[in-house]
């Protein structure tokens, strides 16, 4: 099912009973951050703030915050499928070797490019332009926690350009609001938003920056997801809703944005201005400290009619970001099987805030194969991120916690099984002596024999026979329990 824009799906979520309209005034400093909170860790619905203290826009948060919504807005039952069809089309299940195979793969390629964004003249999110005098005044942009620098914009897809290949790069970083007329720009040393911002550094031409509030679910998604660089983010979205996502031209930067996104924000960072940035409570549920930050500085705002204001919130796990990150570790799996077929199962859990903490099983084949997955993950993308990388075997349920925790426990001898390498860090990392870099662990809780140095025989797991566990199950009433 594809929704055309956001208000397309808080109609269906509306339908389904899974969003809350509050009507009751509700302010955007704290309360409306206490109350999300609140209805996230429960599981609750999706949040309307229809009257919020001192603006006319009403503001809608934890859009994702369940597994069932997730699903519904990427339009699926099972999210492994995204990833199993989007394999289907780039890796077909025959190599072509003649000219009659490869003429075979172009129906499927004709299917990916189908997806590709579609530019219109005009769209709803230019029904009102501010040229002169642009403000982000009339944005209810929420302050989350006490700590925090200011009022942030937490669902942003700030949408760039590479200086040098003109690809274009869909980003989520969160945008600390300073005035009416610039904000920071919070793009971490590793992401593709920066590399664009380094690529210009030390020039004098200002990079262009549109950042859109209130897409379609999709494309949402599409700009949290780690994508390999080069992939188009508007691509994967049409991808994703099986319909091309819209796209017009800005009025005051060369980029193209949503047609019918909720509010549009023009502008530009320039390469050599910095300012503070943050405290900002973050998801990992501690202050990222302040630092120095781009600015961006705003040069239009446009709209659509009464628009929605669109937030997130982020703090201790698990919060809204925790699904959109299991959406992505459901999605992905089957991508990382093509580098590593030996992989089972994946579990990040909210936690470890997904990069600290990674939970693989395996099909142990030979001495040193955990290690090798371990090398191989920390070499995949932003997966050399990760902290920490727990492997076990295949038989483990890697998504029961306790049954790992119980396995790595027993497991592991830790001169033998546990590996410490150095290198790249997340920036939020905040144990690590230096930014952006430290040392990272893997745990090989997998059964040993050996060939791995382990000569005393591995004990068998406790479980009882299958004949008494129909037994009981057959007498289980007449017990009284």
């Amino acid at each position: 099912m594809a929704y055309s824009d956001l208000r397309a799906f808080i109609a269906e979520l509306e339908k389904r009973k899974l969003l809350k309209r509050i009507t009751v005034e509700v302010d955007a400093r704290l309360e409306i951050t206490e109350i999300t909170d609140r209805v996230v860790k429960s599981g609750g619905p999706a949040l309307y703030f229809a009257n919020v203290k001192g603006y006319s826009m009403p503001v809608v948060t934890n859009l994702f915050g369940t597994m069932e919504r997730m699903k519904l807005a990427l339009g699926v039952e099972d999210l492994e499928q995204i990833g199993d069809e989007l394999i289907s089309i780039l890796q077909p299940s025959e190599i072509p070797t003649t000219f009659l195979d490869k003429l075979k793969t172009i129906p499927r390629l004709a299917r990916l490019s189908s997806f590709l964004p579609k530019t219109v003249k005009n769209g709803p999110c230019k029904e009102v332009v501010h040229l002169d005098n642009p403000s982000l005044g009339e944005l209810p942009v929420l302050k989350c926690w006490p700590g925090d620098g200011g009022p942030f914009i937490t669902l942003p897809l700030v949408f760039t350009r590479d200086p040098g290949t003109g690809r274009r790069n869909v980003g989520m970083y969160r945008m600390q609001v300073y005035d009416e007329t610039t904000t920071g720009m919070h793009w971490h040393i590793h992401k593709d938003g920066a590399a664009h911002f380094d690529r210009l550094r030390g020039s004098t031409e200002k990079m262009p920056v549109a950042v859109a509030l209130g897409a379609d679910p999709a494309l949402i998604f599409a700009a949290t997801a780690p994508l390999p660089p080069g992939i188009d983010e508007v691509l994967f979205a049409g991808f994703l809703r099986k319909e091309q996502v819209e796209l017009v031209k800005c009025e005051t930067v060369d980029l193209e944005v949503p047609a019918r996104a909720e509010v549009i924000l023009e502008g530009y960072v320039d390469p050599n201005e910095t300012r503070l940035e943050g405290p900002f409570g973050d998801h990992t549920g501690y202050y990222s400290l302040a630092d120095q930050y781009p600015v961006f500085h705003l040069t239009c705002v446009t709209h659509r009619k009464e628009p929605i204001y669109p937030a997130t919130i982020v703090g201790r796990p698990p919060m809204e970001d925790a699904f959109l990150g299991k959406a992505t570790e459901r999605i992905f799996l089957p991508l990382m099987r093509l580098t590593l077929p030996e992989l089972v199962d994946v579990n990040m859990p909210p936690e470890g805030v997904f990069h600290n903490c990674v939970i693989v099983s395996i099909k142990k084949r030979y001495p040193g194969h955990a290690r090798k997955v371990m090398c191989a993950l920390w070499g995949l993308g932003l997966m050399m991120l990760a902290k920490l990388i727990i492997v076990v075997d295949e038989d483990v349920n890697v998504q029961d916690i306790s049954e790992v925790m119980w396995r790595v426990f027993n497991n592991i001898d830790a001169g033998r099984d546990v590996m410490i390498v150095e290198g790249p860090l997340d920036a939020l990392d905040h144990a690590s002596p230096l930014p952006h870099y430290g040392a990272k662990m893997g745990i090989d809780a997998t059964r040993k024999g050996p060939a791995e140095g382990h000569h005393r025989q591995w004990p068998g797991d406790i479980v009882m026979s299958e004949k008494i566990k129909k037994l009981v199950d057959g007498k289980w009433k007449s017990y009284g329990l």
